[in-house]
């Protein structure tokens, strides 16, 4: 007598009659849900499964690996973008540069801070709460007809720039590379105010000596031959020298300082599970250390706390 043989059906059409089994799962599929494997074929449940469970790679310092530097083009974009804006309304300069503390006059001059000021005067900068200016202004630059480099400022800064995030957001991956860029401008900030107060100060200056200073970081954890990375620290130093007689060296440093704190410890906190904790924690404290500096200093200067944010 002959036996009745079983049907089998598609796990996700039953409708359809099918043989072929998920090499992963054991499941009946139809040709619609065939996708082919290593060997026989998988359903697509078990295709997406095993996409997830694929490893990431991962940067020396836990980012994620990215051959297209993308954050280094936004950058450049909106610093070309910015400057553009300036050319059209240059008022745009004075209002987000980085100042500390300064004086608006009742004729619309700049003047350098006094507390007391004099009646009909206003504050300007940080000191009247303007926080904002403590990263807008890195993404500022002269004007063409003004300062010692003019259109010449934008330019350097944005080859510089382009060179280096070239080959640091790739070692670091983006966020770690975007998230040392913005700290290291704002070290470079921080700086200025606690130096030079009065100072009207525009440029990407700090945050590129930053990059620098991780592309040196990021050479020496790597192993790569640094008789080249030396030449381009040496290079890098003699500039900061050279901006204390021409440009804001507060700017430079303090961005140098703060970029070398960050890529220390992207390069070297150890791996593991709580690597990139550890990371995100060190970048929050060092934000969290220059945003105290900064309303302590704006204290100081406004004599009464008047200019600590609420």
């Amino acid at each position: 007598m002959d036996s009745e043989s079983t049907v089998t059906t598609c796990y996700r059409h039953p409708e359809v009659e099918c043989h072929v089994r998920c090499t992963r799962c054991e499941r009946y599929i139809c040709p619609d849900c065939m996708r082919e494997a290593a060997v026989g074929f998988q359903c697509p449940e078990c295709v997406r499964e095993g996409a997830r469970s694929v490893r990431q790679s991962r940067t020396v310092v836990g980012g994620r690996v990215s051959a297209v530097p993308v954050v280094t083009y936004v950058l450049i974009a909106v610093n070309v973008l910015v400057y553009l804006a300036e050319l059209v309304r240059p008022e745009i300069v004075d209002r987000f540069a980085m100042v500390g503390a300064g004086l608006l006059g009742p004729d619309g001059e700049h003047y350098l801070w006094v507390d007391p000021y004099p009646a009909g005067f206003s504050p300007e900068g940080l000191v009247d709460g303007e926080w904002y200016r403590l990263l807008t202004g890195a993404f500022l630059h002269l004007p063409p007809t003004e300062g010692t480099f003019g259109i010449a400022h934008i330019v350097m800064n944005m080859l510089a720039l382009w060179n280096l995030g070239r080959l640091v957001e790739p070692m670091l991956g983006r966020v770690h590379y975007l998230a040392l860029y913005l700290l290291s401008a704002l070290g470079g900030s921080v700086l200025v105010l606690l130096i030079a107060p009065e100072d009207a100060v525009v440029g990407a200056s700090g945050a590129i000596f930053g990059v620098g200073a991780a592309y040196y970081v990021m050479a020496r954890r790597v192993g790569v031959d640094m008789r080249q990375v030396n030449r381009f620290m040496t290079g890098l130093l003699l500039w900061l020298v050279i901006s204390a007689v021409v440009t804001s060296w507060e700017g430079h440093l303090g961005g140098l300082l703060a970029g070398g704190a960050v890529a220390l410890v992207f390069a070297y906190v150890p791996r593991g599970s709580r690597r990139l904790l550890i990371q995100a924690g060190a970048c929050v404290a060092l934000a969290v250390v220059l945003t105290v500096a900064a309303v302590i200093k704006v204290s100081e200067l406004t004599g009464t706390g008047g200019g600590i944010p609420h």
